[in-house]
């Protein structure tokens, strides 16, 4: 009774912080903003379009601890709030994001904007290194200080190849490293991202953060109100999980498994 009770009110308290942060985020696309999109990074056929799609603007320091007041990043409207929420709680730990713009400014160049250590998150193009859609296309993966937490595969010669190139000097992963993504991990899966690139053998993406596949296939589909509600309930399945709600707490990764 009691474990119940306590994820009853924690489910209340989550949907009232939501409902408070609706405020806070910036409206959906308007018609110039969509018109941009659709010139440089939104295609025909993409899975989602710009009704469905929301720009989050916050503040952040960058590596020499300097306060910056343009951040953007362009995310499926239904997890705006708790993208706006995860940001503001990088700001207020002080972790450094380089730089934080949309995709328009690099034309949808995904390699342009990892040479530019740019966090971003929707980009309509496939996954890297293959031909399905990637979750950036639905405005569903983050990517964060891309020189500090590189994407790493093997060449055809069995090399370990970098994405940035630059970012092969940021290999060796050293715990609190500044801007390093190891230290984020938990809070990205408090806010609903709860698969990290970093866990991955091949390729490893350390500076990725993402829904399901399956959880972003369901968002997709469904009106606004409806997938808000549908991402909010996985963030508070996850968090009852870790809280160790009606039994242990659980490991990070039986808790995204279970909740999304």
């Amino acid at each position: 009774m009691a474990a119940a009770s306590a994820l009853r009110r924690l489910t209340l308290a989550l949907l009232l912080a939501g409902m408070a942060l609706q405020a806070a985020a910036v409206p959906g696309l308007d018609s110039q903003q969509c018109a941009l999109l659709k010139q440089h990074v939104l295609q025909p056929g993409a899975p989602v379009d710009c009704p469905q799609l929301q720009v989050v603007r916050f503040s952040y320091l960058d590596f020499d601890q300097v306060r910056h007041d343009d951040g953007e990043i362009m995310v499926m409207a239904a997890v705006a709030p708790q993208v706006k929420a995860l940001f503001d709680e990088l700001f207020k730990r002080r972790f450094p994001l380089a730089r934080a713009r949309l995709m328009e400014h690099y034309q949808g160049n995904d390699d342009a904007s990892m040479a530019d250590n740019n966090t971003s998150a929707f980009n309509d193009r496939p996954i890297t290194g293959g031909g399905a859609v990637s979750l950036h296309a639905y405005g569903l993966a983050i990517d964060i200080n891309p020189l500090q937490n590189p994407y790493v595969r093997r060449d055809a010669q069995g090399r370990l190849a970098y994405s940035p190139p630059a970012g092969q000097a940021f290999g060796e992963r050293i715990a609190g490293r500044a801007g390093s993504s190891e230290q984020v991990v938990e809070l990205f899966a408090q806010h609903g991202f709860l698969t990290w690139g970093g866990d991955w053998k091949k390729p490893i993406d350390y500076q990725h953060f993402q829904v399901s596949r399956k959880l972003a296939e369901r968002l997709a589909k469904l009106p606004a109100p409806q997938a808000r509600q549908l991402f909010e309930s996985t963030v508070v399945a996850y968090r009852a999980c870790r809280a160790g709600h009606g039994g242990k707490p659980k490991d990070r990764k039986v808790c995204a498994a279970a909740a999304g």
